[in-house]
């Protein structure tokens, strides 16, 4: 009752598969979690620097590219979208 070799090769390599689909799948998901994430913060940034700056005359429109741009760049890409609109 001895297990083929052929088996035991397509078994391990069944497992190595999953093991490798696996993380792939897995940065994958986690990364697009974080963009997710980032531009959800993104968008609370933008809102909350057109409530401060409504009165100095500075908008900043709240789409999708403006807050994927904050969610990526973080401040940084606050205070790119700041210099081109003004």
């Amino acid at each position: 009752m001895g297990m083929d070799l052929g088996v035991f090769i397509t078994y391990v390599g069944v497992l190595v598969m999953f093991f490798v689909f696996g993380k792939v799948f897995y940065w994958s998901i986690k990364a697009a979690v974080k963009l997710m994430f980032n531009s959800i913060i993104g968008a609370i940034l933008l809102i909350i620097v057109n409530y401060v700056g409504e009165g100095f005359g500075i908008f900043i429109p709240l789409n999708v590219l403006n807050a994927v741009i904050v969610g990526i760049l973080g401040l940084p890409g606050a205070i790119m979208l700041l210099i081109l609109t003004v």
